[in-house]
């Protein structure tokens, strides 16, 4: 059935049982699946399911895809007229889409002969997934769910991504009601079974806790192991009568209960971690854990259990999981009123999530009061009573500084909440009654069900400004680093380079996550940043690239380390340094040392490393923390052999310095395009620069990294234009025929660069694209969307994932780096969280 470059379509008519209608089958070869018309990637290679949900029909999207290039269809029904307008489109018709797709996505399955691990439970299946991922992936070749991809449509589409060269697929499986699990089991066809917790999460779907344990059990009723925590009595009663009539599956429990097969003995928190002791037959294994929440402990726990039962050794089971990293989680955070910051998680609400959610609350809200909007939490499965007993322990114990309560559950319950507190029966009465004005320097955590419409108040309470903004995909940023430490072996450390505002893209919220997701150190361009750094709370070590004299306070105030690129710098580093001190007392003070290889910009030549070392070696009151240099040309193979002379010739100069000064230092020269170009150059650390916002200029690299930031506006009206007239300043605009225009709020103040207008550039307005008429403005611009049929208030994309900022940068003959970093201060940041 399968070719080498995908399915033909004809194998999979016969699959789905379909029926074909439109253009020969034979001809057609299928490698993607599409669901969602706004991902559309290879349209040639695209076979697309038009799904019915509630929400949506995908069959409307059926001409836009035409129109794209997509020529293979699955529908449940053949579109009037359009076999016709396309001749050589195919339209396999089946009486149910979903379907179709989940029995294509279980033949795929059936045709790989390599183990799965199946994920379900109410909480943790995304995390304990990416853990596995992050420990198993030094020695297999893994495959897994995309995101929280493990729904109905997610599983199948999960499923598709496996290959001849996958060694283990590592999946979870979630479910909202009945007689859901028996259709991911078929697809799946799992080996081993991990079932993490049970809680309230969708209890409204289930006749009971126990029919929904029961539901979620089906995923494992071929397997050949099951791996649980037997100290959640619901869920090991459950298993162990579920256990007699599917006695040929092997169950493995962990926990503290003395017929564990993996037994929690041992278990402190210092604080930043978790040691835990555990017994497995006999033997006894300490490990340390970099996170203290619970929740991440148990996830922890069950990946342990996975690897013992799997039989790797203990030294590479401890080592792997003390790197763990975090894994994201889904959010929103905006500039608010009067110097706040919003998060807004209305995504669910229940117990498990506020917990998460405060947490997030609290490593964002350096220095700012904390305050919490929640709404009464739904179908919970759990009494009134004891909920918002529990909810206010919970905001005690997270230090919650003000709650507001939204609902008239909650506000039937606001006796059980101490310190400062307000409620209100709905959002449009604390809309109407409450001075939004008294917010200051808060963060402000909004946690609502849907019905309770918090949109409102996230619109509310942002910093009031016009509405172009930089949206800021801190998932994205957190693959992208995934992606690069993937290609490090575990020993290399990484440095985020967050200079120039992060690229544009914001400087202590990016530094921030990049603190979170454990990188090694960060670097600036200019003490004044490192400074804000340190203020927003950042506590790694701060490179700052280009010192100045009159920073040199500033520096050591703040503890930032300096690039040393020169011997009138370093003399007056020295200087400033002992008249501080009062002498040479003060120890060990760190600097960069930086290496001019070839690129002539700063550094010190290889003919000064003998004066630079004479200096060095008579203050030891600095120490030499790094020495690195800057390849010129690393992206580009014409001129490889000039890199690895700058690479040679850096070993050498770090060599000559490292035996003279007597002790080791961090070598690095590797830039983003380096890092996977000269794999033999990755030294002790690397640098990840824009590679992290998701631009390369390794062509190899870039399909594996996402787009982090997304330029985006609205329309702010459309008109029509006769032929003949003019448009804008200077009347450099000429209608040649009759048009409709749309006025877009963004212009020349904002980042769009003047050198983009008279059609020059185009904008993606409506998922079209415009041209732009006319010359640029200060603060907006106008486009052609002629026979567009767009209106006031469509989306509008300057880039983003489906403009690429590389495109625009084409059409202005410059680089990324100078569109990404031209994004005016003015234009609000807002950071998301998947």
């Amino acid at each position: 059935m399968r070719t080498g470059n995908g399915y033909r379509l004809s194998d999979i008519c016969e699959v789905v049982g379909g029926r074909c209608f439109g253009a020969d089958s034979e001809q057609h070869t299928v490698r993607f699946l599409l669901t969602d018309s706004r991902k559309l990637l290879a349209p040639d290679a695209t076979l697309f399911f038009a799904l019915k949900t509630k929400q949506n029909d995908g069959h409307h999207y059926i001409p836009e895809l035409l129109e794209k290039g997509v020529r293979s269809f699955v529908t449940g029904h053949v579109p009037a007229e359009l076999p016709d307008a396309y001749p050589d489109a195919v339209f396999l018709v089946v009486d149910n889409p979903l379907t179709a797709l989940q029995t294509l996505a279980a033949r795929h399955r059936s045709s790989f002969d390599l183990p799965v691990v199946a994920i379900t439970g109410s909480n943790g299946k995304t995390v304990i997934k990416e853990w596995l991922f992050q420990s198993l992936s030094e020695r297999q070749h893994v495959v897994r769910n995309p995101k929280s991809y493990n729904s109905q449509i997610g599983v199948p589409l999960s499923v598709w991504n496996i290959t001849a060269d996958h060694d283990i697929g590592i999946f979870e499986a979630g479910i909202s009601r009945p007689y859901e699990m028996s259709s991911l089991r078929n697809i799946l066809k799992p080996d081993t079974g991990i079932f993490t917790n049970i809680g309230p999460a969708h209890d409204e779907g289930f006749p009971s806790r126990k029919g929904k344990i029961r539901e979620k059990l089906r995923l494992f009723q071929h397997c050949k192991t099951l791996i649980y925590c037997c100290d959640q009595s619901q869920v090991h009663e459950e298993i162990r009568e579920w256990h007699t009539d599917h006695s040929s599956v092997r169950l493995f429990s962990w926990g503290e209960c003395e017929e564990a097969d993996v037994q929690v003995v041992r278990k402190e928190d210092p604080g930043e971690y978790t040691l835990v002791a555990v017994l497995h037959q006999g033997e006894r294994l300490m490990l340390s854990i970099p996170f203290a929440d619970n929740a991440s402990v148990e996830n922890a726990l069950h990946c342990l259990a996975f690897m013992i039962f799997e039989g790797y050794d203990h030294d590479y089971i401890i080592r792997k999981l003390s790197e763990l990293q975090p894994v994201a989680m889904r959010l929103e955070m905006k500039e608010g009123v009067n110097d706040s910051l919003i998060i807004n998680d209305s995504y669910n609400s229940d117990i498990h999530s506020l917990t998460i959610a405060l947490d997030f609350l609290n490593s964002q809200s350096h220095n700012k009061k904390k305050t919490l909007i929640l709404s009464d939490i739904l179908e919970s499965g759990i009494a009134p009573e004891d909920l918002y007993a529990e909810v206010a322990m919970l905001v005690l114990s997270k230090k919650v500084n003000r709650l507001i309560g939204i609902g008239p559950e909650i506000s039937q319950h606001k006796d059980k909440f101490s310190g400062e507190t307000a409620f209100f029966d709905d959002t449009e009465t604390f809309i109407r009654s409450f001075d939004v004005s008294v917010f200051q320097n808060e963060a402000i955590l909004l946690k609502g069900a849907r019905v309770f419409g918090f949109e409102r108040l996230s619109i509310l309470l942002q910093q009031k400004d016009h509405q172009t903004v930089l949206e800021i995909d801190l998932d994205a940023l957190t693959h992208n680093l995934t992606v690069f430490k993937s290609l490090l072996a575990p020993s290399v450390k990484i440095m985020g380079v967050v200079k120039a505002f992060s690229y544009g893209t914001g400087s202590i919220e990016v530094a921030r996550a990049l603190q979170h997701h454990q990188v090694d150190y960060l670097s600036v361009a200019y003490a004044d940043e490192g400074k804000e750094l340190r203020r927003g709370g950042v506590k790694l070590p701060v490179v700052v690239m280009n010192p100045e004299v009159r920073t040199f306070e500033t520096l050591f105030r703040y503890q930032l380390e300096p690039e040393i690129y020169g011997f009138p710098l370093l003399r007056r580093l020295l200087s400033a340094l002992e008249q501080r001190s009062g002498g040479p007392a003060l120890q060990a003070f760190p600097i960069h040392i930086k290496m001019d290889t070839g690129m002539h910009r700063l550094g010190f030549l290889p003919g000064e490393t003998d004066e630079l070392i004479d200096i060095l070696t008579r203050y030891p009151h600095i120490r030499v923390a790094s020495v690195f240099s800057h390849l010129a040309a690393s992206e580009d193979e014409r001129h490889d052999a000039f890199t690895r002379e700058q690479i040679e010739r850096f070993t050498d100069m770090c060599d000559k310095l490292e035996k003279a000064l007597g002790y080791g230092f961090l070598r690095h020269i590797c830039n983003s395009a380096a890092v996977s170009r000269f794999p033999e150059a990755h030294f002790d650390m690397v640098r990840a620069g824009i590679g992290l916002y998701g631009v390369t200029g390794d062509a190899g690299l870039q399909p594996l990294l996402q787009n982090v930031g997304t330029f985006r506006s609205v329309v702010s009206q459309v008109k029509p234009v006769k032929a003949g007239e003019t448009v804008g300043y200077g009347r450099a605009g000429v209608a040649y025929t009759d048009m409709d225009i749309a006025i877009i709020p963004v212009g020349y103040a904002d980042g769009l660069s003047r050198r983009l207008g008279n059609g020059r550039g185009k904008l993606l307005v409506k998922e079209h694209y415009a041209p732009i008429v006319g010359n640029i403005n200060m603060d907006m611009c106008a486009v052609d969307v002629t026979g567009k049929f767009v209106k006031e208030g469509d989306e509008v994309v300057i880039f983003g994932a489906d403009m690429p900022v590389t495109e625009l940068a084409r059409e202005m003959n410059t680089i990324p780096y100078e569109v990404l970093t031209a994004v005016s201060q003015r234009v609000k940041r807002v950071y998301f969280q998947v």
